[in-house]
């Protein structure tokens, strides 16, 4: 009978496991793949160690969460349509934004987000695999929206509640309204036209905080590609929205994770908030995703009925 050995991720957060022994026979077993949906349910992050790096692989454990669920932006970059729907590639380039924070220069750099925001109906979670694991930065960060909710100041965190926030595909930089680091440069957009086509593109909206089946409420808000409140996109709706987030940045308990040959890390992306902190842009760097359908959909489109 397969098993697989459970640790804390990191003693300073209260989410998160680190699994090791997850083999593709071990996978087979039905009690393991409990175990593991078991896990993200309650943790809302696995970082799994030392798995076999195949795209087959990590397909195999991503539809243990559930099935694969293809990505909704069709240029988004591809490891391989036919055969692995949903499994998109993020990487490094001669076309990829260029950001500086404290003086230095970065790439493949993402603030604070959770995944689909810009859609109306979320994907549960994802598997991350890293292709080429730059030496300099490269880590993910992770967040989760129940110890932010939790612990932000009641009276920060009763504006929250209730709020509807606006989100679209203009992902860029020099649009954001709040939430970017101090010492912020914006160097290099990228060079798709993706965020200028989507400039005045469709909203979908989503609660800055819900509440799970299981009871705990969730801080969800990110100030990447947020257009505003439903009904109210005023200087005025910012600021509130901008008050909020600094009071869920000043409380968060942050895992950054530095990747290693041989892990795969899965994230509860209803739960979890994430950010990519960017990478030398003289180093190559490849990350695989796959996206995970999920039963929980709680956002809507702008002007339409809620879901």
């Amino acid at each position: 009978m397969a098993s697989i050995e459970v640790q804390t991720l990191a003693e300073d957060v209260s989410f998160g496991a680190r699994v090791t022994g997850v083999t593709s026979e071990a996978l087979d077993d039905q009690a393991v793949r409990a175990k593991l949906k078991n896990l993200l349910k309650d943790r809302g992050v696995i970082v799994c160690k030392n798995v076999e790096q195949t795209s087959a692989m990590q397909v195999k454990l991503s539809e243990v969460f559930g099935p694969l669920k293809e990505h909704p932006v069709y240029s988004v970059a591809r490891a391989d349509r036919d055969k692995l729907p949903g499994v998109i590639v993020i990487a490094s380039g001669p076309g990829s934004c260029i950001v500086e924070i404290d003086g230095k220069p970065l790439v493949t750099w993402q603030p604070w987000h959770f995944d689909h925001a810009y859609n109306n109906e979320m994907m549960y979670a994802a598997v991350l695999r890293s292709v080429k694991i730059a030496k300099d930065g490269g880590r993910t960060a992770f967040a989760d929206g129940i110890q932010i909710y939790n612990d932000m100041d009641p009276l920060i965190r009763a504006k929250a509640e209730g709020l509807n926030v606006l989100y679209n595909l203009d992902l860029r930089y020099d649009r954001q309204r709040f939430g970017l680091p101090k010492n912020f440069r914006l160097v290099k957009h990228h060079d798709n036209t993706l965020s200028e086509e989507n400039e005045n593109g469709r909203c979908a909206v989503h609660p800055a905080v819900w509440t799970r089946p299981t009871g705990e409420k969730v801080f969800r808000l990110c100030p990447y590609g947020c257009r505003g409140l439903e009904g109210n996109r005023s200087d005025e709706a910012f600021a509130l929205l901008g008050e909020i987030w600094a009071e869920a940045e000043r409380v968060m308990k942050v895992y950054y994770h530095e990747w290693e040959q041989g892990d795969m890390v899965i994230w509860d992306n209803t739960r979890v908030l994430h950010e990519a902190t960017g990478s030398n842009p003289d180093e190559a760097r490849e990350i695989h995703r796959t996206t995970i359908k999920g039963d929980l959909c709680h956002g809507w489109w702008e002007g339409e009925k809620v879901a």
